[in-house]
């Protein structure tokens, strides 16, 4: 666990405590503990006599565990066991569903994978959202009562949820039940079930959706300790999941958290409230006439297209007061150059120029370990249109949008369309203090609003051309970047 971040993998903590609890590791053996090879006996007798009574069938003989299937050591006083020998392996079924006299009026629990979901990470099944057949449902399907207190198990689409079911039921056949004897902890058993969910899906067949038989089911391997023992372990498993799951909590609160304060910090940041104002300081007025003569000077000179805007009515509702200095106005008014990557996706090579989509930046640096190459031929083609150079600014504008990121490589690369290239003059604007302009609320808010499509949502070049920013002096873009750069490490 990082402690400085609260970053964890909580489900890996949750498998390695099941590990150990399932080597004999997580708590202690005590010698007094009557050992459970007699607990076998125990089980094995009340098993004859549930036989000998006539309510459950008599089945056939599980196969010897062979020291080949044991997946590691357990302790001298625990035994390697099948479900079957601990329980008895029930299936389910499902009344036909356009016969309604199977489902009215119906009071006997049906349980389903899909219902299972919801309650997937509980000891106990609760979900009230349950469905019910009747007598007449159970008796014209394949699906059996099972008694409270059994295991049920989705055994397809998919394999792996369990639950002890505190009340009679039944299944659909797309779960599979336990119904242990009475010598054996139910919780432990949960855990063992948890823990062996891996080895299920391994020996599951099918294409589509895969599904563990009932017979594989019963052959399901788990290891068996004392009585005694069975209850301190699924007690202490319970214990360290619980303290898990506080832990996910507050991490979850910290991250919320984290995240509001940021844009608090941000929002400050660009109301000029974070850092003095220096009224000394060239007002940002003139930097704008600055920047739109040099603008003209690189159009003319470098033969490069005019910036489109995009009108947008909203202006004066987000607009709100900023220091004397500061004035409001749009992205596309501090570029000379905005452009996207090439519409077209160009065939990949195994090695070449690296070709940079928007799941290469979506995290606010440039990422080149998973990008796709291009060859040289298709570069020359490409590059003049989106010539990414080092200071400039890219921009995500398709799926996951309004991210900002820095070139800070000098490596030649290409873009897709997915990604939006900020070219501006570096001695006017400072990259750092356009990048946290980009991720504050007064942009972010105009992103939400001008993100257009349903699916692959897209933010387009006009729209983030015609965002409105509030522009400060170039001494107060280096002030407020210096400190937004202090302050977010910090938090």
């Amino acid at each position: 666990m990082k402690t400085n971040t609260l970053d964890f993998d909580a489900q890996a903590l949750r498998e390695k405590i099941l590990d150990l609890a399932m080597r004999g590791k997580l708590v202690p053996q005590d010698p007094n503990d009557e050992p459970a090879s007699v607990l076998l006996k125990k089980i094995k007798a009340e098993k004859e006599q549930l036989i000998k009574e006539k309510k459950i069938k008599k089945s056939k003989p599980l196969a010897p565990i062979t020291d080949d299937e044991k997946p590691f050591d357990i302790p001298d006083s625990w035994e390697w066991v099948r479900l079957g020998d601990v329980g008895e392996i029930i299936s389910g079924g499902t009344p036909k569903t356009s016969e309604k006299s199977y489902w009215e009026n119906g009071n006997i629990p049906w349980i389903t994978p899909a219902i299972m979901s919801d309650t997937q990470d509980d000891l106990i099944f609760n979900n009230k959202q349950i469905k019910f057949i009747n007598k007449l449902g159970l008796e014209k399907s394949s699906a059996h009562l099972i008694l409270k207190n059994s295991l049920v198990v989705s055994s397809r689409a998919p394999i792996g949820y369990v639950n002890i079911v505190p009340f009679d039921y039944t299944t659909n056949q797309g779960c599979k039940s336990v119904s242990l004897y009475s010598n054996t902890a139910k919780e432990f058993v949960y855990f063992a079930l948890k823990n062996a969910v891996p080895d299920m899906i391994k020996r599951a067949s099918g294409t589509t959706f895969k599904e563990i038989s009932g017979t594989k089911f019963g052959q399901t391997i788990i290891p068996l300790p004392p009585l005694e023992e069975q209850s301190r372990i699924a007690a202490k498993i319970a214990q360290l999941f619980a303290l898990l799951r506080k832990v996910e909590s507050s991490t979850q609160q910290y991250a919320k958290l984290q995240t509001l304060l940021k844009s608090k910090v941000l929002d400050l940041a660009m109301r000029g409230k974070l850092v003095e104002q220096d009224p000394h300081d060239e007002p940002a007025s003139a930097l704008l006439e600055k920047i739109k003569i040099d603008t003209n000077q690189r159009i003319e000179i470098q033969k490069i297209k005019k910036i489109k805007f995009a009108k947008h009515s909203y202006d004066d509702q987000i607009k709100y007061s900023i220091p004397d200095t500061w004035v409001w106005t749009r992205i596309g008014d501090i570029l000379y150059k905005l452009t996207d990557g090439v519409h077209q996706r160009p065939n990949y090579t195994n090695e070449g120029v690296p070709f940079l989509s928007v799941k290469d930046m979506s995290q606010g640096t440039i990422d080149f370990s998973d990008c796709k190459y291009i060859s040289l031929e298709d570069h020359e083609k490409i590059y003049p249109r989106c010539n990414s150079e080092y200071g400039d600014v890219l921009l995500s504008k398709v799926g996951t949008t309004g991210v900002p990121a820095i070139v800070e490589t000098k490596e030649i690369f290409d873009l897709f369309v997915s990604v939006a290239l900020l070219k501006f003059n570096h001695k006017m604007i400072n990259q750092g203090f356009l990048r946290y302009l980009i991720m504050s609320p007064i942009v972010q808010q105009q992103v939400s609003i001008n993100t257009r499509g349903v699916g692959n949502k897209n933010w387009v070049l006009r729209d983030i051309a015609g965002t409105l920013i509030p522009l400060p002096p170039k001494e107060q873009q280096n002030k407020i970047a210096n400190m937004l750069s202090k302050l977010l490490f910090l938090i």
